[in-house]
């Protein structure tokens, strides 16, 4: 492999075996229960005396599913990549084979260089080991000796946040605390690689801009990054080179920007179907949304609004549990036709307001004076609890927007301008 390639994969495949129960629903009873458990310890056995497969295939099917399928492609040494793709598409195993968490089913992988790898919220870390304990542990694994991570303690620190619960078990964190002293760690230890999957869901606003500057810092010193995002405006910030990964294979790759476009396109089209099927969510799933629809101001639902309208955008869901006085953030991005995030909004930094969740209902938006220009914007809609993320969709819905008398004069400004409609008043002063 060329000294200036960081990464080359060629043909990369990852299979899982999927088992799926014939004969059953996914609800037992305990006889069937008990029956099925006699039948696996009769067929273990079988198994040892015949030397056979230790499932019978009249009473269970596998299947494999592949999350990545015969991928190939080359990273030169500080590149800054931008792995898009929908939910589902083969990032986060792209990344997980990389950081040799797990093994690939085929294919190989060259790597010249130490890696750094921020991958969801979990990895990494020992829950019983303290945050210090865990810098120190972290340092290890990337191949640093411990003065070496003391150098960097007090900046890792400082950028974590976390100083007082330093010495506590980071089992004990929330999750925006984990992520603020791992993304620290892993950007902070001399990583020749960074990997980053996602991560900047989890944390405010200024931490999100913080992880991007330090990302933009690493790779102005020449250092390769890999970044899994569904922000483009990040991604366009960060990288200059696109790959975009659906149903484990690379649909295209280029400039960060044709990528993002091509991306925004294909998802377009997914914007326009229902949500309550989708499979392609992130969370916990003990909340999950099953539709959205778009009201006006006589309770009238609307396929489409214009400029200057009060909508109302009702986010339906079911849940498992009823939450009562936690801090729940519940947000829709909206974006433009072009794939940029034109405005996140939400019922925390918006408005302040508190949620509850109940077993079924809908969190209600009330988006008044609409300030957009004609075009179908997608929506990716978010909600977490006590800063867990339950239910993650993107392009849950698309918002179909028309011009409309905006500002009353019957004149709008000239669409190159921008998407944005801005109420403004003037005057003149004579000094």
């Amino acid at each position: 492999m060329s000294h200036d390639v960081a990464i080359k994969i060629n043909n990369l495949s990852k299979s899982y075996l999927l088992q799926q129960n014939l004969a059953h629903s996914s609800y037992k009873s305990i006889a069937e229960t008990l029956t099925q458990s006699a039948f696996n310890i009769y067929s273990q056995a079988k198994s040892i005396l015949k030397e056979r497969d230790i499932d019978s295939e009249s009473y269970r099917t596998k299947q494999k599913f592949w999350a990545l399928d015969d991928i190939s492609f080359e990273v030169k040494c500080g590149d800054k990549v931008a792995i898009i793709g929908r939910n589902g598409s083969g990032k986060s195993t792209l990344l997980k084979i990389l950081s040799r968490i797990t093994r690939p089913t085929t294919g190989e992988i060259m790597i010249n260089g130490r890696i750094a790898s921020l991958l969801e919220v979990g990895t990494g870390f020992h829950p019983e080991l303290t945050g210090r304990e865990n810098i120190f542990l972290n340092g290890a694994i990337l191949g640093m000796l411990r003065k070496e991570v003391n150098l960097k303690f007090d900046e890792i620190v400082e950028f974590s946040g976390v100083e007082r619960f330093l010495d506590t078990p980071v089992k004990r964190y929330s999750s925006g605390m984990y992520v603020r002293l791992a993304f620290a760690v892993a950007a902070h230890l001399d990583p020749e690689i960074l990997l980053v999957d996602e991560v900047l869901a989890v944390g405010d606003a200024d931490f999100q801009r913080k992880c991007i500057a330090k990302m933009s810092d690493i790779a102005n010193q020449g250092k390769t990054v890999l970044f899994v995002s569904h922000n483009p405006m990040a991604a366009k910030q960060l990288c200059n080179y696109g790959i975009e990964l659906c149903n484990g294979k690379i649909v295209y790759a280029g400039d960060v920007q044709a990528t993002l476009d091509h991306y925004s396109s294909s998802m377009a089209l997914i914007g326009h179907q229902g949500i309550r099927e989708r499979i392609d969510r992130k969370g916990r799933q003990n909340l999950k949304f099953t539709e959205v629809k778009i009201f006006d101001t006589d309770g009238q639902e609307r396929d489409y609004v214009k400029s200057g309208d009060d909508v109302f955008v009702r986010m339906y869901y079911d849940a498992t549990n009823v939450f009562k006085n936690a801090r729940v953030l519940v947000a829709f991005n909206v974006i433009s036709p072009n794939g940029n995030v034109i405005t996140n909004i939400n019922n925390v930094d918006s408005c302040g307001v508190s949620l509850d969740i109940h077993r079924s209902g809908y969190f209600e938006c009330r988006w008044p004076n609409i300030n957009l220009r004609s075009g179908d914007f997608r929506c990716t809609i978010f909600v977490s609890v006590n800063e867990e993320i339950e239910d993650w969709i993107e392009s849950a819905f698309v918002l179909r927007v028309e011009d409309g008398d905006f500002y009353g004069t019957g004149k709008l400004v000239d669409r190159a301008q921008g998407d944005i409609l801005v109420n403004n008043s003037w005057r003149s002063v004579n000094v």
